[in-house]
């Protein structure tokens, strides 16, 4: 069967690069030059950028228009279909948990569900939107089993409409050398330090992590967007990076004494598996994803048990590092490849693609 051209939602490419961000971009870096790829972005802020952020390969379609705009009317009809904005294709991709209106087949990508019960983690519309494009999907994708089986009882998709196709890391994570003392001296970092990398608030565990710091610990650096006012802790006890580019990134987190992955809820945990690309030990909680991503190469804790993190911290911390541990994360985490990614999700277009 010949490849069919996918029109992709780029609109994650844009602005600083989240997890969605990240997978998207590496995704489309795989499939260029394998499918045709038709790039789109929903958004009128920023999308001139759009045409330099796609591979070599991959085409830009559509014109600039306000997201806000389309997700209303998306919101009551399937209208406007991507075909009126300039996409035409064999097949449709929502990458960041909403399809696109269509007349061919969409593929839609589901990273989590955790908004269904919090909604302050979403906006309001979004629940509806995720449900009617799962409902119009001929084929979802989880990142994990573990959100593959929230998403077949609490979206009612049948598992034979579910493609599980799981991140990768980057090659450039099991080279990664520690910041030298001048780097570390411009971010503020000590020499030995946990790190917690991604965004604050509630549902990364963050409260909780900072809850479970004590004396006999050593300090806490967070990278990431995180908001100043969520880091209350004693002074001296947390360095806040910011957002950093990944090279300076990889370089934090290959220095660590510990990567620490508080979470409630996850859908993939990218970052342990990145730390553990590292050799880096990982403490993170006992949630479905992180069990199944870090495969047992990981400190578990109870979500939401500041006590139980903090003796988990202070055991990896003293924990003597030893090349075969590091070597077993290291292999670890090169079974998970962005090139397995790509030919999941190429499967489920050809899966697409024959409805």
């Amino acid at each position: 069967m010949a490849e069919p051209a996918v029109v992709v939602d780029g609109t994650p490419l844009l602005g600083r690069r989240t997890g969605i961000g990240r997978y998207t971009a590496c995704l489309l870096a795989e499939l260029a030059g394998a499918v045709p790829l038709r790039v789109i972005g929903f958004t009128a802020r920023g999308r001139a950028a759009l045409p330099g952020l796609v591979p070599p390969g991959a085409r830009v379609v559509g014109p600039p228009v306000p997201a806000r705009a389309l997700r209303a009317c998306w919101r009551r009809l399937p209208f406007p279909p991507v075909e009126l904005l300039g996409a035409v294709g064999d097949v449709v991709h929502g990458t960041n948990f909403v399809l696109p209106p269509s007349r061919s087949p969409g593929v839609l990508t589901v990273h989590d569900l955790a908004f269904l019960d919090d909604p302050a983690l979403a906006e309001p519309d979004l629940p509806a939107l995720v449900r009617r494009s799962a409902r119009r999907a001929a084929v979802v994708c989880t990142p994990t089993a573990a959100v593959a089986e929230v998403v077949r009882t609490r979206l009612d998709v049948p598992a034979e409409r579910i493609a599980v196709t799981p991140l990768g890391v980057d090659p450039a994570w099991s080279s990664a050398a520690p910041l030298d003392a001048e780097a570390r001296a411009r971010l503020g970092v000590p020499g030995q330090y946990l790190l917690f990398v991604g965004a604050g608030g509630p549902r990364k565990g963050l409260p909780v992590l900072l809850r479970a710091l004590s004396a006999d610990l050593p300090p806490l650096v967070v990278a990431g967007p995180a908001a100043a006012g969520q880091l209350t802790a004693p002074d001296g006890a947390v360095t806040r990076t910011g957002y950093l580019d990944d090279d300076v990134l990889r370089g934090l987190v290959a220095g660590a004494a510990a990567l620490v992955l508080p979470s409630r809820d996850e859908g993939f945990g990218l970052p342990a598996l990145e730390a553990l690309a590292c050799g880096v030990p990982v403490v993170c909680s006992d949630v479905p994803a992180l069990r199944e991503v870090t495969g047992g190469h990981a400190d578990l804790v109870p979500p939401g048990d500041p006590g139980a993190l903090r003796e988990a911290l202070r055991t990896a911390a003293a924990r003597p590092r030893d090349a075969a541990s590091d070597a077993a994360r290291r292999a670890h985490a090169a079974g998970f490849t962005w090139r397995a990614c790509a030919e999941a999700t190429r499967a489920a277009y050809h899966r697409a693609a024959r409805t």
